[in-house]
This record gives C-alpha cells, structure tokens and sequence, in this order.
C-alpha cells in the first residue's frame, strides 16, 4: 500500500470495526490504515486485513483526533503519496524550507487517467487549500501548481481560485511523459537540475501530488482518515474506453467491482494494469484498491510473435521485470537485455540521469541484434 515498514494490525478476528476505525498502527517508516466499511475482521495476514461489510457505506465516518500540527494530522490520517510510491506525507510535511518551495504535482502524467483533472476542474478550492496548509507545515515562500497546457480547463478552474491566494502560481510542464517525474517538476519550475538519486529537498522543494494534498485538507478541516481512493477505469471496458472516472472509491474494493461498474469487459481483452500504460503492473480481478492505486486499465490480447526478443529497460517507463513479461504474454523468448542509454547506477539501482529526454537507442539496439535479438521492446519515456 506505501513505500516503507509494513504496518501491524491492532484489530482481532471477529472484531467489529467502523469506516474511519484505525486498524493498523506503522511499526516504524510507514502510515496507519483505517477500515474503509463498517464491519467484521475476518482474516489479517501480514500485507492485508480482510473486513466483511456488514452495512452500506455512507459518508459518515469516525474523525482521528484533533491535532496540533499539519504534519501530525497527515501522520493521524494515514496520508502518502496518492500517485506514486506512496511515501508517508507527514514526513515531508515536518520538512523545514526555511523559503523554500511547494510543487503541487498536477501533471496527469500516465495516458488515460484522468481523475486528477477531473478532481482539478470539479473541486480546484480543495487543491489550492492543500498547497497552503503544505507551506504553512514546511514554511514555504512559495507554491507552484505544476500542470500540462493541455488541460485548460482544470488550469482555467484553478487560476480563478488562485485570485484568492497569495504566493501560489500555476507552472507549465511540458506536453510530454514523464512530466510527473519530481525531477522532471524541479527542472521544469525551478530551473534545478537534480542529479540521479538526489530529492527535491535537494533544491529546497518538496512535491505532493494533487490527490494527496486534497486528502490533507479532509485531514485538517474535517478530521477524515484515508479511506477512499480517486481512480479512473479504462481500456477494453463497456463505457470506460477512453476512461471513466470514479471518485472516493473505498479502499479493500476489488478491481473487478469497479470493471463490472463501468460495463464489463470488451471482448476480447487480455491482461488488467493496475497503474497507467507506461509503468503499470498486471493484476487480477481480485486484486484490491489500495492507497496509490491510481488506474485500473484492460489491456487488449496481446499479439502473438514468436520471435527472439532483446529489451531496454528504463526507470521512467517499464522496466526489465515487466518488459519480460510483456514478451512471454506474446509468446517470444528474451535472448538479450539493456538499458537505457540515460541510465546510471546510483547506489546498486539503476536511475535515469535525465528523465524526460530520451535520446536515440541505435548503441543499444545494435547490442541486441548482436547477441541474436530480431525484434526489440522498448520503455523508454517517449509518449
């Protein structure tokens, strides 16, 4: 569910819970997890606790403690990063920029998902609230909204907010992928380079996406814990080809409910991504919504091309894991592996110095064909 130490149940089999109930505490680096239904705990394992819905859900829900600070409302609600690897947001909320730089992540940056516009265009007060309470928790003289052009409405729907607020401006990203990159957002807005694995407190900065920070006002003002998650359904599906968004999504749902709310399937369709197109991973219908849960996307079958394949992996799209099974659902054999000529080892994992601009491949693409490889899988970052 979060980048960090797992979190450890303080609920019983059998016990009844309520939706906003506390139900696990984080041993260490990590979030707490609150019941997204009310009902009964019917098994807790080490990654899941599985609670049976005794009642339909209602917006009603047990509020966390009143707190003294914004980063211990954030740490009492369970907020991580809802885009991403879904680092813990207190901890970058305690962060002290003494002037430094709030970056809201407002890139969209996967094709398809589009709940982060949608949330933009419908509700843009909630976004620019939450990049308000960010600088006031890490004292912040400025906040920058980062966001695509393209999306001119939600950027039209922000700007009339912003008229309200001072020292909080919209940032243009470039149309490109992976603009969502927090690299690719501290070289775009603040014209610092950061070197592979540096972060942005590195430039004084640091980046919450649109989601979380919406999370952190429900935290402050209405002293609501992360139940619900913001995800658009896609791909091979009845009414969501081009995406269907559904907001406040309880967290435990199964994929497969929200597949058969948006129409079913499409036949014939092949593997379900959770994520988005670039850095998505396979799931099954079982699999459940969590935190970072950001897309659930039916790919079509996959094509069928028996022949000898060579890969190059990339941080900012797919990486050698996925490629490789992108190439056994096809039915090919993987006789060579790459990586991206961006790509630099920082501390035993391999990061790209560069994200955002791909150069050409025509080194490593000789390199494959050499040791046997007749067709290539890419993923690198072009969209």
């Amino acid at each position: 569910m979060a980048v960090g130490a797992p979190s450890k149940s303080i609920v019983k089999i059998d016990e009844e819970v309520k939706r906003g109930q506390c139900i696990a505490e984080p041993i260490s680096l990590g979030c707490k997890i609150h019941s997204s239904v009310n009902g009964v705990v019917k098994k807790i394992t080490d990654s899941y606790i599985e609670i049976q819905q005794t009642e339909e859900n209602s917006n009603d829900y047990l509020k966390i403690k009143e707190c003294e600070t914004i980063s211990e409302y954030a740490f009492e609600a369970g907020i991580v990063g809802s885009g991403g690897a879904g680092f813990p947001s207190h901890i970058k909320l305690s962060t002290k920029l003494n002037g430094g730089y709030v970056l809201a992540n407002a890139a969209e940056c996967e094709p398809v998902l589009s709940h982060n516009v949608e949330l933009m265009e419908q509700n843009p007060e909630i976004v620019v609230k939450g990049v308000k309470y960010a600088m006031e928790s890490t004292g912040a003289k400025m906040g920058y909204i980062a966001m695509k052009p393209k999306y001119l409405k939600a950027a039209m729907a922000i700007g009339k907010v912003l008229k309200n607020y001072e020292n909080i401006e919209i940032k243009w990203l470039p149309n490109m992928y992976p603009a969502g990159d927090e690299r690719v957002i501290v070289r775009e807005v603040l014209g610092i380079e950061l070197q592979p694995g540096e972060l942005p407190s590195k430039a004084d900065a640091v980046v919450f996406n649109v989601e979380t920070l919406k999370n952190l006002v429900l935290a402050v003002e209405d002293r609501k814990p992360v139940i619900d998650k913001d995800i658009t359904v896609g791909g091979r599906v009845v009414n969501a080809e081009k995406g269907k968004v559904f907001t406040d999504v309880p967290i435990g749902a199964t994929v497969k409910e929200y597949i058969e709310k948006s129409g079913g399937y499409i036949l014939p369709y092949g593997e379900i991504v959770a994520g988005g197109p670039f850095t998505g991973s396979a799931i099954t219908e079982d699999t459940s919504i969590t935190k970072t849960t950001g897309g659930i996307l039916v790919a079509m079958p996959y094509p069928k091309d028996t022949r000898k394949v060579g890969i190059i992996a990339c941080e900012c799209g797919a990486g050698e894991e996925r490629l490789t099974e992108i190439a056994h659902g096809m039915g090919g054999e993987v006789v060579a592996e790459a990586k991206c000529k961006r790509m630099v080892e920082v501390n035993g994992r391999y990061r790209c110095d560069k994200p955002g601009i791909c150069p050409g491949q025509a080194e490593k693409v000789l390199f494959l064909k050499s040791q046997g490889a007749e067709v290539i899988i890419t993923g690198t970052c072009e969209d």
